[in-house]
Formats: C-alpha cells, sequence, structure tokens
C-alpha cells in the first residue's frame, strides 16, 4: 500500500507516454510524502465510461501510519492533483481512504 487507481473516460484515455509520465509522478509522490516503500506502491488505470462527475476520479487506499497526518494527505492530494493537470489535462476528483494494519489483510 498505498494503491492510486485512476478511473479515465476510455475515450479520453491519454497515450501510453503520458500514462508512464504520470505513473512515475505517482510513484515519487507516494514514496516521498507518503513515505511508502516502492515495492509497496501500486498505480493503475481503468478505462470507464463516465457517466458524470468530474471528468476524472483518482482513489488512493493507504494504511494509516501516526505520520499520515491530514497535513501531510493535503500535500499529496495537492500534488496529485498537479500531475493529473500536467499530464492528462484533466480535473480529478481525489478521494484517499486509510485503513488501519489491522483491517488489512492481504497476500502477495
Amino acid at each position: 500500500m498505498p494503491n492510486v487507481t485512476i478511473f479515465i473516460p476510455s475515450d479520453r484515455m491519454p497515450p501510453d507516454g503520458a500514462l508512464a509520465a504520470l505513473t512515475e509522478q505517482c510513484t515519487e509522490l507516494c514514496i516521498g510524502i507518503l513515505r511508502a516503500a516502492l515495492v509497496n506502491v501500486h498505480v493503475a488505470y481503468v478505462a470507464v465510461r463516465h457517466g458524470r462527475g468530474h471528468p476524472v476520479f483518482a482513489e488512493i487506499q493507504y494504511r494509516l501510519e501516526p505520520f499520515r497526518t491530514p497535513k501531510v494527505m493535503d500535500q499529496f492530494m495537492e500534488g496529485l492533483d498537479d500531475a493529473i493537470r500536467r499530464n492528462l489535462d484533466l480535473t480529478a476528483r481525489i478521494r484517499c481512504f486509510g485503513y488501519a494494519a489491522s483491517n488489512i489483510h492481504a497476500r502477495n
């Protein structure tokens, strides 16, 4: 963890180069601001049929840690918002969901 999933309308999916750049920037944000280990960072893009709302929806799931304060999460979201705007030229709705370690059951 963290898991960054970005939902993008299929008809507005950017080229692979833009996604690769965004992936690198998301990874840097997770490692730098959220202090995640590289092996725990996952970034995925999901092509969707857009119905209503912002053209991009970003969902971040992360493990709660004492150092991931509201201020830190705000910095992370600001950085992610900037990265999405730069690489996709779209405005995203961003939602972060923190989970206590005792509530996470994982494999691999």
